[in-house]
């Protein structure tokens, strides 16, 4: 693989505010990025170089798309593979397609996790009813039914909790219109924490400090860093994640999502090959950031520092706190240790991440209070 050094031009898949900060940390090496989204005037697109706003089905519009960029990256998943096989014929894709056809798909990722030997949740591949009630019955209950496609922030899952549920849960499953299904045996945890790890064409890899993350409704609500978890947990979280980018034979960037087990055991729950919303912290106060690292790797450049250089919180903030108006960024930004990022979303909506913020303190526990006090000023 070719280097591509500072002044090339990047291509990037999806405008969202992954491809934001990716794009603020190409720009501060000198790159230039043109971004490829079908909704104008996009987070990323607002401070990208060039913004194409054509569907990923546009083939064509791809492949002009790629003869003038050196390499392609991505901070979405659900692009058609189809648009990958296109770029892929003619320029750098990197993390390339097999590794996100595998991961955009639930029965992909979880038969390539389970065959390759890492820890999952038990769990049964279904396509109909009679199988959904098949697995149901050998799984027990609580399970949870999740489509194969299309799933982020607990869209498309149905909590099971009793075997005649299965008839509605096949109804709701229906809904979606899926063929193909996942159920996955309930899992009780204690914490649920991610490793986001970068690795380069030599096989060189590096891991951000693990983060414990709590969720309000199915989306990310925090993650502090570092885990307030045993140093033998943290060190299997990295452990783990360094082998499946192994697997994957990953050039780029890979979030692993953890469920820790009341009796110690660490069980992979979702891949992402790309930034993710757990590893926004770095972007303060680590060294290097996810899409510092996300830019290297996917250059061929040497990967920097992940090094974390102060406990932090990072919560999201989300569309709902604008329904009684504009929040009071002022009184936010009084907060001791505090950075505020807004993704240039012009539209707030419920659930809709809308921006994040930071707090920088000198132990995990000070960045807590802190954000509490935080929390009393955005909601009153």
């Amino acid at each position: 693989m070719k280097r591509v050094l500072p002044g090339a031009t990047i291509g990037l898949l999806g405008g969202g505010q992954l491809g934001r900060m990716f794009t603020i940390a190409a720009r501060k090496m000198g790159y230039r990025v043109h971004t490829y989204e079908p909704t104008p005037d996009s987070p990323s697109g607002q401070i990208s170089d060039v913004e194409i706003n054509r569907p990923y089905t546009d083939l064509d519009a791809l492949r002009a798309f790629a003869q003038n960029v050196e390499v392609v990256t991505y901070e979405f998943e659900n692009i058609p593979v189809t648009a990958l096989d296109a770029l892929e014929d003619r320029v750098m894709l990197r993390p390339g397609r097999n590794v996100l056809h595998t991961t955009q798909n639930r029965r992909r990722e979880k038969e390539f996790l389970s065959k390759a030997g890492y820890p999952v949740a038990p769990f049964r591949v279904v396509d109909s009813a009679e199988s959904l009630a098949a697995a149901v019955a050998e799984l027990g209950v609580p399970c949870v039914l999740k489509t194969a496609d299309f799933g982020y922030d607990g869209r498309g899952q149905q909590k099971i909790r009793e075997i005649p549920d299965a008839a509605a849960a096949a109804f709701y499953w229906g809904k979606h219109g899926a063929p193909t299904g996942v159920l996955e045996k309930w899992i009780t945890f204690e914490a649920e924490l991610s490793a986001i790890v970068a690795r380069t064409w030599r096989g060189e890899s590096s891991v951000f400090p693990i983060g414990i993350n709590t969720h309000e409704n199915h989306i990310l609500a925090t993650t502090l860093v570092p885990a307030p978890l045993p140093p033998e947990v943290t060190a299997r979280a990295a452990e783990i994640a360094r082998a499946i980018a192994q697997s994957f034979d990953l050039v780029g960037l890979l979030a692993v999502e953890f469920f820790l087990t009341s009796d110690g055991e660490l069980l992979v729950n979702e891949l992402a090959p790309r930034p993710h919303n757990s590893g926004h912290f770095s972007f303060d106060a680590c060294v290097t950031s996810q899409f510092g690292q996300q830019l290297r790797a996917v250059c061929g450049l040497p990967l920097g520092d992940s090094r974390l250089l102060s406990p932090v919180i990072m919560r999201n903030l989300l569309g709902d706190l604008w329904a009684r108006g504009n929040p009071d960024w002022p009184a936010l930004l009084a907060v001791p240790g505090l950075k505020l990022h807004l993704y240039g979303k012009s539209e707030p909506r419920p659930g809709r991440k809308m921006g994040h913020y930071t707090i920088l303190a000198e132990s995990a526990e000070r960045a807590q209070e802190l954000d509490r006090r935080a929390q009393k000023v955005l909601l009153g």
